[in-house]
């Protein structure tokens, strides 16, 4: 029995010696990361490059094979969610407004308006019913309810129009110098996208397929890329805090580049440039789709922007091949439409067919045609496979 209790007694004591120098790492930890001076420094954006690079490249978020950073979708935010009953979660300054408006004023009014009409409808009934008013009154008109009825609806729309008016001139605010240009070209049945104001940075985003609609071996959507017919094999990296310039334009048909929770919604139209601007609030990767019926393959034209700290920005526009510019500078590149001669699909080629037969004299170049029918118009680059 003595030696049973010595040999617990024993084991007890390593087991605590053991456990000592654990407890004792994590102060030993903390002294050392205390002691240990900050990492100091910060990589511009467009609206300010004047200021130090980090001394490391950014590590969040990974940067992929393609040099796209890699983020993961999170449930409600930026993407439609089943069973909810409100507006997605805004990250812009527009949206909150627009958001506010609706919660504020707009619902407000609805459900005001909408009691309103249901209780007077049951008083009708009710007291005007034949068993209780046997004998109906017989005035034809009353100044006071007139009056009332004329007044009321007028009052209603100007609470609404004044509100209104002011966030539809906010949504149209030209973007203030420095702003990052992004021209997003819609195409039957998927959209391309170009940096002009960073090195002519060009990306071509597809839906990505499920996993048994791919051939072995080709890449699929999985959870991390997004909800189904969402995600895309390309994301649109867009910096937060700021100033974004959104033009937007077509090269076949009538296409609309619509982010919910940017409060975006912008028509994409052939041989017409579009413009307006916001700033993303807040890090994440936000939905869209082709809001404008472009044609049959219209439902599988979905947008996916991945907002990431201006330092995350810069290293994938360099990963790219691009470049940022100047401090404050404005963004004044030059934005040619699909088809023009100092367009980039028609400068590529003009230097294929240079490259192929040589330089060509003199010679006068035929417009191309596309047949504008949504099931005849052969897909482009982007509908490989389809």
């Amino acid at each position: 029995m003595r030696s049973a209790f010595k040999g617990w007694m024993l084991a007890a004591g390593l087991a605590l010696a053991g456990l000592a120098p654990a407890a004792a790492q994590p102060a030993a930890t903390e002294g050392n990361a205390a002691s240990a001076p900050a990492a100091v420094g910060t990589i511009g954006n467009s609206a300010n490059t004047a200021e130090r690079a980090p001394d490391q490249a950014p590590t969040a978020p990974q940067v992929a094979a393609d040099g796209a950073p890699v983020l993961s979708a999170e449930p409600i935010i930026g993407q439609p969610t089943d069973r909810l009953m409100s507006i997605q979660p805004q990250v812009t300054k527009n949206g909150q407004r627009a958001m506010g408006f609706h919660n504020n004023i707009l619902l407000p009014l609805i459900v005001i308006i909408c009691l309103l009409v249901l209780v007077l409808l049951v008083w009708v009934v009710i007291r005007y019913r034949q068993a209780a008013n046997p004998i109906p009154s017989k005035t034809s008109h009353n100044t006071i309810i007139e009056v009332v009825w004329t007044l009321a609806p007028v009052l209603i729309l100007v609470a609404i129009a004044v509100p209104s008016i002011g966030l539809l001139s906010a949504q149209f605010k030209p973007a203030p110098a420095g702003a990052v240009t992004l021209k997003a070209i819609g195409n039957q049945w998927y959209w391309s996208y170009q940096y002009p104001d960073h090195g002519g940075v060009e990306i071509t985003a597809n839906m990505l397929k499920e996993k048994d609609e791919v051939a072995a071996g080709e890449r699929f959507r999985t959870d991390a890329d997004g909800p189904r017919l969402l995600a895309t094999d390309n994301r649109v990296v867009l910096p937060v805090g700021v100033p974004i310039r959104l033009i937007t334009t077509a090269n076949d048909v009538i296409h609309s580049w619509a982010i919910p929770a940017f409060w975006i919604k912008l028509d994409a139209v052939p041989g017409r440039l579009n413009e307006t601007s916001f700033t993303i609030e807040k890090p994440g990767v936000y939905f869209g789709q082709c809001s404008e019926l472009c044609g049959a393959r219209h439902a599988y034209m979905p947008i996916a922007v991945e907002a990431v700290p201006p330092a995350q920005f810069a290293a994938w526009i360099r990963s790219k091949g691009g470049s940022m510019p100047g401090a404050a500078q404005p963004s004044s590149a030059e934005i040619p439409q699909p088809g023009a001669d100092n367009s980039a699909s028609v400068a590529a080629d003009a230097n294929t067919a240079d490259m192929m037969t040589g330089p060509t004299q003199n010679a006068t170049a035929e417009p191309a045609t596309s047949p504008q029918g949504a099931t005849g118009n052969p897909g482009g680059t982007g509908d490989t496979g389809r």
